[in-house]
């Protein structure tokens, strides 16, 4: 059995790392076609924000073809390296707290419970599971706070009779379509609005319905895939099975844990926690798996040693964030992301309204394989999208909208996308069975933005 799973972890991690080597090497030639460009750029509260109509073509972009091979390790030194190193830390701490907190059975403890309260109602707690997600992503634009509960959902999953990909469905999954479907989500909404000249969240009643909406379209979507591999098992044999963890053990991670849901909570209100939350829950986890673990009855030794078990077990995933994040060191580098943006903008200009705002959503979804984070993209095309939606007639609050579902949806599908990539490690899911099972649902998101998008004109949203 574990000699099987090992085989499955091994296909997984090389499958994405053929596909990701395989964009980079693409992207790398793309970059001898394209001519480098550039706009200026102007700081805004300390942010650099793109100027419209100061576009022009550099030399800056002639890269060397070796590049392309060491673009993975040059992000370590490029701008924005920071954050990278954080998400790898991130990553290890995670690793090693969950394997200590499986070992000595605090994990199992929570789900044991969640299980004994629900365990006649197991449809109405995925539904209920899927809408928290979905809301925290939409209401505060948590996304990738939420991956350390991603192994904690996949074993629920499991105890309930489902498998793997309903855990990652009704957690990572869930928040991702929750942070494009969003209400009042500060980092997209947010941003963009401010940029677009608008006062922050308004035309949420949209937005409300669109949420509603998505979300009957993931839970539906979740509660069918469970239905195919649901093996009912029975509330008797998990009791059997179950050993309640040590009390101290217990006690401590819950104290751990409600600080870190405090923190991501209050994190759109204060600054300090935006800037740092990703480093707070990382810390928070290390003492609940450092702390649980010398509080239960494992010697030091060997909780130190399952820690860094665990953590090893990450180290493939950081390979593949390094490969993704080369893609997009490639992109910035070589200079054409600007040129790209000239020419679609530039070709759009003279288009009817309906072309305009879906050719502005279409770009920002081609954009997200590039640039990940939703703020940084914000900087860079609304003030591009602003005087072009103004000519065409099209209210900026539905080019802010354009720009939201064009963001997040795609976060759980392309292979760029670190948080994705994150959660797939975690729960040790082949990326390419991901892609076959949310393409569908990816379609219908897809197909439903260009709705919302025609609906918010015809009603001058």
């Amino acid at each position: 059995m574990n000699d099987n799973l090992a085989n499955i972890q091994k296909k997984a991690f090389f499958s994405a790392i053929i596909i990701l080597f395989v964009l980079l090497v693409l992207t790398g030639i793309m970059t001898f076609f394209i001519p480098s460009g550039s706009y200026e750029y102007e700081l805004i509260e300390g942010v650099r924000t793109i100027i419209p109509d100061s576009f022009h073509y550099t030399n800056e972009g002639n890269i060397s073809f070796f590049r392309i091979f060491t673009a993975p390790f040059e992000v370590f030194a490029a701008e924005g390296s920071s954050i990278l190193i954080a998400i790898i830390l991130f990553l290890l701490i995670i690793g090693g707290s969950i394997k200590i907190l499986n070992k000595i059975g605090v994990i199992e403890h929570m789900i044991f419970v969640i299980i004994k309260r629900f365990k006649d109602n197991k449809y109405l707690l995925l539904a209920l599971i899927t809408l928290i997600f979905m809301s925290i992503g939409a209401l505060i634009g948590v996304f990738e706070e939420v991956v350390p509960l991603v192994p904690i959902m996949i074993v629920l999953s499991r105890k309930l009779g489902w498998d793997t990909k309903i855990g990652l469905g009704m957690s990572i999954l869930a928040a991702g379509f929750g942070f494009s479907a969003a209400i009042t989500n500060p980092f997209t909404i947010g941003v963009a609005q401010e940029l677009a000249n608008l006062p922050i969240f308004s035309g949420f009643l949209y937005r409300l319905v669109i949420f509603v909406i998505v979300y009957g379209v993931l839970i539906t979507f979740l509660i069918i895939n469970a239905k195919k591999v649901d093996k009912y098992p029975k509330f008797d044999d998990i009791e059997m099975t179950y050993h309640k963890p040590n009390r101290k053990s217990l006690i401590w991670t819950g104290i751990c844990f409600s600080l870190m849901i405090i923190s991501i909570v209050l994190s759109p209100f204060v600054t300090f926690l935006q800037d740092y939350n990703l480093i707070l829950i990382a810390f928070y986890f290390l003492l609940a798996g450092i702390g649980a673990g010398l509080l239960s009855d494992l010697e030091n030794k060997k909780a130190l040693k399952i820690y860094l078990s665990g953590s090893l077990d990450m180290a493939p995933g950081v390979l593949l964030i390094m490969l993704a994040t080369g893609v997009k060191h490639l992109i910035t580098i070589s200079g054409v992301m600007d040129t790209i943006l000239f020419e679609v903008v530039s070709l759009m200009s003279n288009e009817s309204s309906f072309v305009v705002i879906i050719g502005a959503f279409f770009f920002t979804l081609i954009a997200n394989f590039f640039i990940g984070s939703g703020s940084a993209k914000a900087f860079i095309i609304i003030p591009i999208l602003n005087p072009l939606l103004d000519l065409s007639n099209i209210s900026r609050q539905l080019g802010v909208l354009a720009f939201q579902l064009g963001d997040g949806f795609s976060n759980m599908f392309y292979p760029t996308n670190a948080v994705l990539l994150v959660a797939l490690g975690l729960s040790s899911f082949a990326y390419t069975k991901w892609f076959k099972w949310t393409l569908i649902l990816q379609i219908i998101v897809i197909l439903l933005s260009v709705l919302f998008l025609f609906v918010g004109l015809q009603i001058g949203y």
